[in-house]
């Protein structure tokens, strides 16, 4: 989870970053299956913000807003933690909006 948070950190805020990451998840999601419905709860959220702003335009002030919630949530997630954290985890991002 380190390493997506730190590559997305340091990525431009636009749509493109977006679809990449839910690559990078998909990816993730075959290579470490004790954590894929995470990963597909979060491919999931980013797929929601992508289909919402694909070919339509895309205020900056709501990218950055996305793109600081999305680092945010994965800065909290923790899934080295016991079962009742990772449930939290997973809660939080079922749960989660990346734009209001």
């Amino acid at each position: 989870m380190n390493d997506l948070h730190t590559w997305l950190s340091e990525q431009h805020h636009g749509l493109r970053t977006f679809r990449t990451f839910q690559q990078k998840l998909e990816t993730l999601g075959r290579d470490d299956p004790e954590q894929r419905g995470l990963y597909r709860l979060l491919s999931n959220l980013v797929g929601s913000y992508v289909e919402a702003f694909d070919e339509a335009p895309l205020p900056v002030e709501v990218a950055d807003d996305a793109h600081h919630r999305l680092v945010t949530l994965l800065a909290s997630l923790n899934p080295e933690g016991d079962a009742s954290r990772r449930l939290a985890d997973i809660n939080r991002v079922a749960e989660s909006e990346l734009w209001q």
